[in-house]
């Protein structure tokens, strides 16, 4: 048979896997800033762009899209190619794809911390840039496919069933998830409101974590391991069982993110049931990567690229028995808003992504400059650093979230609260912050040598830009018979609108007669739109990232109940473009801020904006002294008015003319208030908008005192 030749394109894999070493770098330094911060507000240097609330989304962000998503293109582009015997479908695709990824990254850390986002966990970039991901994501969507279409390998390999899989989830996830009404070029509100908006924001934000930071990883554990071990995949069955299980039951888990909220209560179950049936095939895919080592075990011990992949296969098996067990309603109750949910993020982050990335580096650098690693004790060394770090970061914030969630369920023999100032809470588990910023240290420290030893590597070696290769063509006849799976694997556009269909089938389920079906959220007549001043408040709320330290959802238990009032219910948030129930209370909930014996005078939240460790001694939030020199556009509150209004917020029409008098009449108020106690401030400072909003929280309903 006549064998063609062609190469495979090493320099676009060189890029992305530079790109993400560096934005790693880069992110992980925005999480050790934020960590020192938790316990030492000071560490944002006295600016507004690097406060806790605006650097903890730029983490995120660096992390899955720069850090990871850089890897995972990197991976893909490279095995891909091997896998299909075949050179990218077009080079120029390639190119594009990414640097229009950079730009986009480099939008991010533009944006976030000027205080540009739309709160909405993992999904915090405005609109423009939401715009620009779904155009790069459809041009590497279109180069893969076309790769598939044009290879020389009949036989799709696993790791390609969870590439596509990757990017037909992603881009339904991004698409609707990013539902917004522009407002300015930097600000939008979520097309959603509320009990909705919540539930397709987990419904994406569980599935991110799904289909971004565990799919295409998986494809490339079914690549890099087996390579690495040269062993082949234990079994295919299970690989074709792990596969179609774990997207269909993936996409309905979301729910498990809202336990004890006021999402429906049906919804909450639905995600309950999903997330426990995540086991087997999480579990199915671990086994499958652990027991393909079989015989190369002896290997473990010396080899640093087997024992990143062993720990971060371990990792991802234990994070994803941790999950189901956690979306327990039971479990939930103890641990969400507690640090034990950072402690099981990150052992899939730092263990899972992170050290199946540095494997893959160790593999990949040798490989593609024709040399050996420069030095194996080194790469070990980074090993045992990286897995100190990871025991340094999560036994601490384990042992934090149960502290947490203890205290604030106590009560004394008589049925009072024993730990009523939420602070007291947060002055226990100092010891533990400070610990999680040694663990992310000692992991950063073996990051770095990591890159001393790739670049040594690098230049011992000899880059191989186009590698040689040849194959035979794709015969064209059709090949009948076989596993009816090979016969599917023959069809990647079948097989490409099967995972689509696998994958819409839960959400559609459970997001559909949540919109539909009005009982899903019922109405509380005297809930009413935001006032103009309001929403300027609420606006600099979600910029500042509030909730990132502050939830806005009462639970139905006693202990909350006790401590903030009245549980939270479905119908006051019809009007919350976007919702912001919060997933983490480093600070009490706000829900019932304005009201009842929470309720504080406007001064208090003046001086505690000002300097809150003046007013509530032990405070770890920062001061927000630019909040009284800045002032709001109130030119932009006609804007603000019309896209609320065509999101179904029920202003009058024509209220946009007379809305800035209303805005006027309440700043006055509240400056009044304050000029009572000897306080001077202008009407149009963003700190009176703010307080308005605060003040608002919880008055929409009776509320019991």
């Amino acid at each position: 048979m006549e064998l063609e030749k062609f190469s495979y394109d090493n320099k676009i894999v060189k890029y992305f896997t530079i790109a993400s070493i560096v934005f790693g770098v880069v992110a992980m330094l925005a999480g050790l800033t934020a960590a020192i911060q938790l316990f030492y507000p000071a560490f944002n240097f006295d600016l507004q762009y690097t406060t806790f609330g605006r650097v903890r989304p730029l983490h995120t962000n660096a992390v899955i899209f720069a850090f990871v998503g850089n890897a995972m293109f990197a991976g893909v582009y490279y095995s891909m190619q091997r896998l299909l015997k075949t050179r990218m479908f077009n080079d120029l695709l390639s190119w594009i794809h990414f640097w229009g990824w950079q730009l986009i990254i480099l939008a991010a850390a533009i944006t976030l911390p000027m205080g540009f986002t739309t709160s909405k966990e993992y999904a915090e970039l405005e609109w423009p840039i939401d715009i620009a991901i779904t155009l790069i994501w459809v041009i590497f969507g279109i180069n893969m496919i076309g790769t598939i279409i044009k290879r020389r390998e009949r036989h799709m390999y696993v790791a390609i069933w969870f590439y596509i899989a990757t990017f037909v989830t992603v881009a339904v996830l991004h698409v609707v998830n990013s539902m917004e009404i522009p407002v300015t070029l930097f600000k939008s509100y979520s097309w959603y409101a509320g009990v909705q908006d919540a539930l397709v924001q987990w419904w994406y934000g569980h599935n991110a974590v799904a289909f971004f930071l565990t799919t295409p990883f998986l494809g490339i554990m079914y690549y890099y391991l087996p390579k690495a071990a040269n062993r082949p995949v234990y079994s295919y069955r299970l690989s074709i069982i792990h596969f179609w299980s774990l997207i269909f039951i993936y996409i309905w888990a979301g729910p498990h993110h809202l336990l004890y909220t006021s999402l429906p209560d049906w919804a909450q179950s639905l995600g309950v049931v999903f997330s426990i049936m995540l086991i087997a095939p999480s579990w199915g895919g671990m086994l499958n990567g652990l027991l393909t080592l079989r015989g190369a075990w002896d290997r473990v011990r010396e080899d640093p690229v087997l024992k990143f992949m062993v720990v971060a296969v371990t990792a991802y098996g234990m994070a994803t028995f941790e999950g189901p067990m956690l979306s327990l309603k039971n479990v939930s109750a103890i641990a969400h808003y507690t640090d034990w949910i950072v402690a099981h993020v990150h052992v899939g982050g730092l263990g899972w992504n992170g050290f199946l990335i540095f494997g893959m580096f160790y593999w990949l650098v040798p490989k593609m400059w024709k040399t050996e690693l420069f030095s194996r004790n080194l790469a070990n060394t980074h090993f045992w650093l990286g897995t100190l770090g990871i025991i340094f970061y999560a036994l601490p914030l384990y042992i934090a979230g149960i502290t947490q969630a203890s205290m604030w369920k106590q009560f004394d023999a008589e049925g009072f609260l024993v730990y009523k100032n939420f602070l007291e809470t947060v002055v226990q588990i100092l010891p533990m912050y400070m610990l999680r910023a040694v663990g992310g240290s000692l992991y950063l420290i073996g990051v770095f040598i990591m890159i001393y030893n790739l670049i040594k590597t690098a230049g011992i070696g000899s880059f191989v830009s186009d590698e040689e290769a040849e194959a035979p063509a794709l015969e064209k006849k059709e090949i009948t018979g076989g596993h009816w799976h090979s016969v599917l694997e023959r069809k990647p556009v079948i097989f490409t609108a099967l995972s689509l269909v696998a994958i819409l089938i839960g959400g559609i389920i459970e997001m559909v007669p949540t919109f539909l079906i009005k009982s899903n959220v019922p109405t509380i007549a005297s809930v009413k739109p935001y006032t103009p001043l309001e929403l300027f408040g609420r606006d600099i709320y979600i910029r500042e990232g509030c909730n990132n330290c502050h939830s806005q959802m009462i639970r139905p238990f006693r202990s909350e109940t006790e401590r903030y009032g009245e549980y939270s219910k479905a119908g006051e948030f019809v009007y919350d473009h976007p919702f912001l129930w919060g997933s983490k209370r480093t600070g009490p909930d706000l829900a019932r801020e304005g009201v009842g014996k929470l309720k504080k005078s406007d001064s208090w939240h003046f001086y505690h904006m000002l300097d809150p460790a003046q007013v509530s001694e032990g405070s770890i939030m920062p001061p927000y002294p630019w909040l009284f020199e800045q002032s709001i556009d109130q030119g932009l509150t006609a804007s603000k008015i019309n896209a609320l209004r065509t999101v179904g917020v029920p202003y009058p029409d024509g209220y946009e003319e007379s809305a800035n008098n209303d805005l006027q009449a309440q700043a006055k108020t509240i400056t009044d208030n304050l000029a009572a106690e000897d306080i001077e401030i202008s009407g149009d400072a963003e700190i009176i908008a703010l307080i308005a909003y605060l003040q608002r929280l919880g008055k929409d309903i009776t509320v019991k005192d």
